[in-house]
């Protein structure tokens, strides 16, 4: 009796943990609030005391203690590895530490926090009226074109990672089965988003959630056709990084020169807080406007793929919106925030190995981490936890 009891209890859990029952409306996001008198950097954070601006020094140390306590070693590469923490609040730097031979002007790969970056540089060509999100792909790009099926893929459902194209996406396994090392490193390499579009569908574009180092090289390669090579070479540099103050920072592309926008860019953590900076303030940067209006909210709000996407181990983990992530949640699909400890209104840009940045609106902050984790011990939820309690004010 007592063993089919145990039987009933674990097959009860696994049912459990697969309910995606609707437990509220869809979710409605906010217009950012507008920042008073924001300061910029000139082109350095003006460092200041964590107290000054309402922060208590005490409590980042239990932040420290979380982030850069090893449980590991560099020769089994497990535990908790964090090679950087940069902490803004109310535009002010007021926590900066390194490890793992890393300081404030090495570059660190920020894998695929790159996507958010280039989701920031479609903000710009929508702004500049070059593309609209409800653009097939295929006006801008011939080998989306292939058939009546994958024309349906629009410029929303490749941000919104619901192109339907059959990518399978994981670093650690071969080629054969993995797309996304076959595209980064073998038979994709030479042109990458051409790979990509040439991919079967699995779904029917913007029904499905699916996360795609694939879909953002589609949209990388769609830029270049709709710039034109010179000007889109020039476009992460004169557009973004140059008018933010950033000089330092490495772009890899593939063979053809299409910016590696999945994966491939260097940052130091100073300057990725720039980007931060950039979306804490709805797109303006020192009183000018580089983001169309409302491009936040489009940021900030789950993608409408998840209403139809079929049930996975990994669909309840993450919040993804337009090529960075929301923690509010998808209650309409029965989906909860992943960061239940950390404001609602955070929302990150996030990386293989343990990269993060994560941009707080209500507790006017900006955190960047870099990592090296091979194995879950970083846990986002408790080190986020603990950035929320260090805000005394």
């Amino acid at each position: 009796m007592k063993q089919i009891l145990i039987l009933f209890f674990v097959l009860f859990t696994i049912q459990c943990s697969k309910d995606l029952s609707p437990f509220g409306g869809e979710v409605n996001v906010s217009p950012l609030p507008k920042r008073i008198k924001p300061e910029w950097p000139n082109p350095n954070w003006k460092i200041v005391t964590p107290e000054s601006v309402g922060v208590s020094s005490a409590k980042l140390k239990l932040v420290e203690e979380y982030a850069f306590t090893r449980t590991g070693d560099e020769t089994d590469r497990k535990g908790r590895r964090t090679d950087a923490v940069v902490i803004l609040r109310n535009g002010k730097l007021i926590y900066e530490k390194y490890a793992r031979n890393f300081k404030e002007d090495k570059l660190h790969l920020t894998w695929s926090v790159s996507k958010s970056i280039l989701q920031t540089m479609y903000g710009i060509a929508v702004k500049d009226g070059l593309i609209k999100l409800d653009d097939p792909g295929y006006y801008h790009y011939e080998p989306l074109s292939r058939d009546e099926a994958h024309k349906k893929i629009t410029i929303r459902h490749l941000l919104n990672m619901s192109s339907g194209l059959a990518a399978e996406e994981g670093y650690e396994s071969g080629p054969l089965k993995s797309s996304v090392i076959a595209m980064l490193y073998t038979r994709g390499r030479q042109d990458m988003g051409s790979f990509c579009a040439n991919l079967p569908l699995r779904a029917e574009p913007g029904t499905q959630v699916y996360y795609s180092s694939c879909d953002t090289n589609i949209l990388s390669a769609i830029l270049k056709k709709v710039y034109g090579k010179e000007e889109y070479d020039k476009l992460p540099f004169e557009k973004i990084f140059k008018p933010l103050g950033i000089s330092n920072v490495t772009f890899e592309r593939d063979a053809s020169g299409t910016y590696v926008g999945s994966s491939y860019l260097y940052m130091t953590a100073r300057d990725l807080a720039k980007i931060g900076y950039l979306y804490l303030n709805d797109g303006v940067w020192n009183g000018e406007r580089f983001l169309p209006e409302g491009w936040l909210t489009f940021t900030r709000t789950p993608s409408p793929g998840y209403k139809t996407t079929p049930y996975s181990d990994d669909l309840s983990q993450d919040n993804y919106t337009a090529h960075w992530y929301a923690n509010t949640g998808v209650p309409d699909r029965g989906i909860h925030e992943p960061w239940p400890d950390a404001p609602k209104d955070t929302f990150a840009a996030l990386g293989h190995w343990g990269q993060m940045m994560y941009v707080i609106p209500s507790l006017d902050l900006v955190v960047v981490r870099f990592g090296d984790d091979r194995e879950k011990a970083f846990i986002k939820n408790e080190f986020l936890k603990l950035i929320k309690e260090s805000v005394i004010r």
